[in-house]
C-alpha cells in the first residue's frame, strides 16, 4: 500500500487469489471513521486494525483522506481503498448534473430522442453563479413555480433554502459577485438552483424520500451491484406549499429532521424499503410498482454511464453509494443527489443491523478473501445489476434488455435472503461461516 509496500497476488484469476489469501495470516485495515463500518470491521474473522503509520491491506477512508494521500500512493494489486479517484463527479449536485446533461446530449445524437428521454429523470437545474443568467430566463417563465437552493459540496440539509421571488436570492447574489471580484482572498461556493418537486408522493400527509445502496467495483467495465434494502425518509410534518420556510416539511434528511421538538429518536421517521414497496402495491397494484421499480433502476444505470467514461477507473477502488430517490404522485422517480459517503451512523436498533449488514455484504463484494469465483448474481443481499451489460435473473443468459422475456437481475425492496445466501460462500480455513 501507499508509502509502505505490502506483498500482494500477481495473478487475475480466483484460484491465485485464494491462494494469496491463504497464505496472508490476517488482512490489516485501517478505518477513517467511528460509527458501524468500525464495528463490522472489528468482527470480522482475520481482519486486524493497524495504526495509521502502519502498512495496511484494506482502507475504509473519508474523502479528505484521499483527496490528501492517494495521489501520493502506491498500492499493491490486492490493496482496496473505498473511493475512486474523482467520485465527486457523481456526488457533487453541480458535476452530477453537468455530466447527466451532456451524457442526454450524447444519447439524443447517437442513439435518438427515445433513449434520450429515459435520463429525464433529474429536475430542472442550474449552477450559481456560473448560470445565473441562465436562471433568471428559465425563471420567468415560470414565474410562481417554487425553486430549492443547495450548496453543491453540502451535506445533511446544510444551507438549503426554497424560494419563489427572485429577490429571495439577491443577497446571495450580490455576496457571490463581490467574493467573484475577490477571488485571490475567497473562494466563491457555488449552489445549485433546482426546480422544487411540488407534487411529492405523500403518505400519512408527508413527503419522503428513498436512500438507496449502489455498490459500484469497476467502472470499465461498469459493474454494479444493487443492495435489497435500504429506506424511506418521512419529514416530521405535514407537506404544504405555503410555508417554504419551514425545513421540517421540505427536508427529510436525518440530520434535519432528528432536531424538531416532536422527533421521536425509537420510532425515528423511516419506513424500512420492504415496507414501502408492500404499501405501494396494496395502494396501487403489483404491475404499477414493478414499473416504478424498474423506472428507478434506470435511474441507477444511467448515472452511472453518465460518468463512467469520466471516472478514473482503479482496479483497487470501489464506491458504495448512497443514492437519494424521490416519488412524484405520478409514481415517477426524481434523482434529487447521490452521496460518496452515505451516512453510516444508525438512527435506530433496526437501522444498525442493516446497516451492519450492508457493510458486512460490500466487504463479501470486495472480497479480499477471495471466496468468490466472479460468476456470482448475488452476494449476501447484493443483487448484480451490471456487468458491461444488464443482467437477467435468468441462468439461460439469451434474454437481451428489452426483450419480453428478459427480467432484470434487481430486488430493491424484496425479501432479503442474505443470510441463506452467503452459505454458499467458501469458507477458508480459520474462518468461520459467513
Amino acid at each position: 500500500m501507499s508509502k509502505n509496500k505490502t506483498a500482494g497476488y500477481r495473478g487475475h484469476h480466483s484460484y491465485q487469489k485464494r491462494k494469496e489469501a491463504e497464505a496472508r495470516s490476517f488482512i490489516r485495515y485501517r478505518c477513517g471513521f467511528t460509527n458501524t463500518i468500525q464495528d463490522v470491521l472489528r468482527q470480522r474473522p482475520g481482519w486486524v486494525e493497524v495504526k495509521e503509520d502502519e502498512e495496511w491491506d484494506f482502507n475504509w477512508c473519508d474523502v479528505g483522506w484521499l483527496r490528501e494521500n492517494f495521489d501520493h500512493s502506491y498500492m499493491e494489486e490486492h490493496v482496496r481503498i473505498c473511493h475512486f479517484r474523482n467520485y465527486y463527479e457523481l456526488t457533487r449536485k453541480n458535476l452530477m448534473v453537468k455530466n447527466l446533461k451532456r451524457y442526454r446530449k450524447t444519447l439524443e445524437r447517437e442513439v435518438g430522442h427515445v433513449e434520450a428521454a429515459k435520463c429525464d429523470f433529474f429536475p430542472c437545474t442550474f449552477e450559481l453563479p456560473s448560470e445565473y443568467h441562465l436562471f433568471v430566463e428559465e425563471f420567468k417563465r415560470n414565474p410562481k413555480s417554487t425553486w430549492i437552493m443547495k450548496p453543491v459540496a453540502r451535506s445533511q440539509g446544510k444551507g438549503i433554502f426554497l424560494f419563489r421571488k427572485l429577490k429571495d436570492i439577491m443577497d446571495w447574489k450580490k455576496d457571490g459577485s463581490r467574493l467573484e471580484e475577490q477571488r485571490d482572498e475567497a473562494q466563491v461556493e457555488s449552489y445549485v438552483a433546482q426546480r422544487y418537486i411540488e407534487n411529492p408522493y405523500l403518505i400519512g400527509g408527508r413527503k419522503f424520500d428513498l436512500r438507496v445502496y449502489v455498490l459500484v467495483s469497476s467502472y470499465l467495465p461498469l459493474k454494479a451491484w444493487l443492495y435489497r434494502d435500504g429506506f424511506a425518509r418521512f419529514s416530521n410534518t405535514r407537506f404544504s406549499l405555503s410555508s417554504i420556510e419551514d425545513q421540517y416539511i421540505h427536508l427529510t434528511n436525518v440530520a434535519v429532521q432528528k432536531t424538531a421538538p416532536d422527533y421521536d429518536p425509537e420510532r425515528g421517521c423511516k419506513w424500512p424499503m420492504q415496507q414501502l414497496r408492500r404499501y405501494l402495491t396494496a395502494k396501487h397494484g403489483a404491475h404499477a410498482v414493478e414499473t416504478l421499480f424498474r423506472d428507478i433502476d434506470n435511474v441507477f444505470v444511467h448515472s452511472l454511464q453518465s460518468v463512467q467514461k469520466v471516472i478514473i477507473n482503479d482496479k483497487h477502488c470501489f464506491e458504495l453509494y448512497g443514492y437519494d430517490i424521490l416519488l412524484d404522485q405520478d409514481l415517477k422517480p426524481w434523482l434529487i443527489e447521490v452521496n460518496a459517503s452515505p451516512s453510516l451512523t444508525p438512527s435506530s436498533q433496526q437501522d444498525y443491523e442493516m446497516k451492519c449488514h450492508l457493510l458486512e455484504d460490500t466487504l463479501h463484494v470486495v472480497d479480499m478473501e477471495g471466496r468468490l469465483t466472479g460468476r456470482e448474481k448475488q452476494v449476501g443481499g447484493f443483487d448484480l445489476m451490471w456487468n458491461d451489460g444488464p443482467v437477467s435473473r435468468e441462468n439461460s443468459g439469451l434474454e437481451t434488455l428489452g426483450s419480453s422475456c428478459f427480467s432484470p437481475n434487481t430486488n430493491l425492496g424484496c425479501f432479503n435472503d442474505r443470510e441463506n445466501q452467503l452459505r454458499h460462500l467458501k469458507v477458508l480455513p480459520g474462518q468461520k461461516s459467513a
